[in-house]
């Protein structure tokens, strides 16, 4: 299935925080990510927590180390979220 893709502007606030490094790898990752987000080198997976707070499935995409990158469905189109460390799973 092809996907459409946007993001929200708090992702784009929080990529532009990022260091040079973390950047580069988001955009490694964005290779992978948009030919399909449940690739296995992303290591998509669940974020229960979250999901049962926003009433929708929240996912997780693992960029490097403790950069990830939030998302969910909507339909055909992949809303990204926020990307950071590991902090972001407690807002």
């Amino acid at each position: 299935m092809k996907h459409r893709y946007r993001a929200v502007e708090r992702f784009w606030t929080c990529f532009y925080r990022l260091s040079p490094q973390q950047k580069e790898s988001v955009r490694r990752a964005w290779k992978i990510f948009k030919e399909d987000p449940f690739d296995p080198r992303l290591r998509t997976h669940k974020i229960q927590r979250l999901s049962a707070r926003y009433g929708r499935t929240i996912y997780a995409v693992e960029v490097e180390g403790d950069l990830r990158s939030l998302f969910y469905l909507d339909g055909e189109t992949v809303v990204s979220l926020v990307v950071g460390t590991h902090d972001l799973y407690k807002e």
